[in-house]
């Protein structure tokens, strides 16, 4: 007679905010990605290691609500929140609605902010265009 083995460590089972222990940390650097579908918020300690990091999408907002500025301000709380950090520098790639939402949100977590950077890739004169289309 076989027995059921319980599952471990199940995702589903899961409570969605769990992390492991809170790694404390001095000063860090704070990623944000605003694309038009939604935000991701990475913080890395100087090294560039991942610390934490939370996104509109793990919050809890599907669809068209992902992009939406206070979406990325409850992923910027959410990632901040598990990282007892003082200072850090903040990079803000993309074009999307969440960028100065995300920044007020880390403004308001009371983390002294030493440099704001926007690292948005921008082309020097980029790929090369399709040939023309001919009828």
């Amino acid at each position: 007679m076989a027995k059921a083995i319980p599952r471990i460590g199940s995702r589903r089972n899961r409570r969605i905010g769990s992390r492991k222990s809170a790694r404390r940390i001095p000063k860090g650097v704070i990623h944000v990605q605003a694309s038009f579908n939604n935000t991701i918020v990475t913080v890395t300690d100087v090294r560039g290691r991942v610390v934490s990091w939370s996104s509109a999408g793990t919050c809890g907002f599907k669809g068209p609500r992902k992009g939406t500025p206070f979406a990325a301000q409850t992923a910027a709380a959410n990632a901040i929140r598990t990282v007892g950090m003082q200072r850090a520098d903040v990079m803000i790639k993309g074009p999307g609605r969440g960028r100065d939402a995300a920044l007020r949100a880390i403004r308001r977590s009371g983390i002294l902010l030493t440099f704001v950077r926007d690292v948005t890739p921008m082309p020097h004169n980029g790929c090369r265009p399709p040939k023309k289309r001919r009828v």
